[in-house]
């Protein structure tokens, strides 16, 4: 898949709209049951394939469960991204004999 990455900022500004919603005393763990399938749409929408649905199961999970907003999943999955396209930017590639 030739997708293109997502900014850096757009994960962070996603991560930060996640973790928020503890910003209002007593409405952070309502406000994740409305947030939680819509970041997850956005996260599937964002990145696609099967890390997009593995990551957007995650984090539909890490937004309801209660106390592990703290996780900047989408942070996490442009930073695993990132890696896999430098590790295959950087291989060799071997002509045939």
């Amino acid at each position: 898949m030739n997708k293109q990455q997502p900014s850096i900022f757009f994960c962070l500004v996603m991560d930060a709209v996640g973790y928020a919603s503890y910003a209002v005393p007593f409405l952070g763990e309502f406000a994740d049951v409305l947030w939680a399938p819509v970041s997850a749409i956005i996260f599937y929408r964002t990145f696609g394939g099967w890390k997009g649905s593995f990551g957007s199961l995650f984090n539909l999970a890490e937004e309801l469960l209660p106390g592990t907003d703290f996780v900047p999943s989408f942070t996490l999955m442009w930073l695993w991204n990132y890696i896999d396209r430098k590790k295959s930017s950087n291989k060799v590639l071997v002509p045939a004999a």
